[in-house]
This record gives C-alpha cells, structure tokens and sequence, in this order.
C-alpha cells in the first residue's frame, strides 16, 4: 500500500486527456529519434561474426534504456547542460552542445571511414585499420555506448521539453526502447541481406552527423527536412531494388 501511496501522485495524469496526448507524442518523437541510434546499431553489430550479432545489440539497446533511465533520474543536471558556458563565434555553447558536436564528429569520421572501406575493401587488407574492421564485441558496445550518450541527452532534452511528468518522460522512453530492440533484427538483417543499403545507411550517418554538428553550433535543421530527404532516398532505393528484383526474375526465365 506505501508503495501505491508513493507511487500515486507520478500517475495523476492518467485522467487528463491532454497528458495522454503528450505520452502518445512524445513516445512518436523518441522512436523517431532511436532510429538514427539503430541504423549505427544495426551496421556495427553487422560487423561482428554472426553468433555475436544478436548479443552485442541487446546489449547496446539494453545500455541505451539504462543510459536513459539514469539521465533521467539526474533530469536536473540534465536541464542544466543546456546553460551556456562559454561563448565563440557568436553562439553561446553549453555542455548540450559540445556533446552533440563531439558526437556529430564521430559520426561523420566513424561513417566515412565505413564508406571508403566499402568502396575500396582492397586498401584495408593489409593495414590495422583494416584489422580492426572486423571489430570486437567490446570494441562495439563502447562505440554504440558513445552513440547512445549523444542520442540519450537529446532525447531526454527533447521529453523533457515536451512534458513536465516525469512518469510521462519513463513510460515513453522504455516503450521506445522496446520498439528499438523489436526492430533492431530485422532492420540488421535486412542491411546486412541488401549490401546497396549500406551505403544508404552510411549516407544517412554522414547527414545525421553533420546536423549534429550544425545543432551544436547553433544552427537549428528542423527534423522534418532531415527524415524527409531519407525517406525519399529510402523510397528511390526501394524502386531500384524492384527494378533489379524483376530484371532478375526476367533473366532467370530466360
């Protein structure tokens, strides 16, 4: 019974409408914003020798809810990583922004480097770069666990914007997670099936990186124009895998 008592007052909201409204919206944002954390989930588990692939993606999904759930619980710090703390080139920058940056810098060098080792495999055989290509288990949960620092501050920064219930905030944040770690399979199975996906895939690093970058420095790209231009991408290269499914259905009559 305490611990209904205890309990009662976070979840006051579920007779008013407009609190519900604000779950269902703000759980719509924070999937939208996982997918940028699954699409790098998905190409570096992809990389790890099959029997590890499953694991190192639970363990990356299940350390993004972790990380989540902590920032959460510390939300005050986290409302505070948005003051200014030293200003450059006219924009005040706060902690909030030095992380995106950081984060937007290891995206566009982790995205590039994937990029020239697709196109060009051969140059990679005989150098360490190319050893740690095929990276570790380890070596893939601490880059998904840097990722999942970026992504985590701007998702809780974002619910935090959306909503003043801290039960809201949780609800939305471990339904997210579920969906990611649903999706998580099937999404690396499927880059891993369609290699022109790839460098899709990659493409959309680069640009999620780059308007990390842009964010941080003060120049605001709204969502909409980013998921936008990967969904028309994503849609033009949709019609080029029909296209060569049915050109190979045509030459396999033959």
């Amino acid at each position: 019974m305490q611990i209904i008592e205890f309990l009662a007052p976070y979840f006051a909201f579920v007779n008013d409408p407009t609190a519900w409204v604000a779950l269902l919206t703000l759980i719509a944002l924070e999937i939208v914003l996982g997918i940028d954390n699954l699409i790098f989930i998905s190409i570096l588990t992809n990389k790890l020798p099959e029997a590890q692939r499953a694991r190192a993606r639970r363990l990356g999904i299940g350390a993004a809810l972790i990380m989540r759930l902590l920032l959460l619980a510390t939300i005050s710090i986290i409302v505070g990583l948005t003051a200014p703390v030293f200003s450059a080139f006219g924009h005040d920058f706060s902690w909030r922004d030095l992380i995106l940056i950081a984060g937007g810098l290891f995206l566009v060098w982790k995205a590039t480097k994937e990029i020239h080792h697709t196109v060009d495999p051969q140059d990679h055989q005989d150098s360490m770069i190319g050893e740690t290509l095929q990276i570790s288990l380890g070596g893939a949960i601490v880059q998904i666990l840097l990722l999942d620092l970026v992504f985590s501050v701007d998702s809780i920064i974002t619910a935090v914007g959306m909503t003043d219930e801290i039960a809201i905030m949780y609800i939305a944040v471990i339904v997210t997670v579920v969906v990611m770690l649903l999706a998580a399979a099937p999404l690396a199975n499927f880059i891993a099936k369609n290699p022109t996906i790839v460098m899709l895939a990659l493409g959309f690093l680069l640009m999620i990186g780059m308007t990390l970058i842009a964010d941080g420095m003060g120049y605001h790209v709204p969502k909409g124009y980013i998921y936008a231009a990967m969904g028309f991408s994503a849609l033009v290269e949709a019609l080029n895998m029909l296209a060569r499914r049915r050109k190979a259905k045509r030459s396999g009559g033959h």
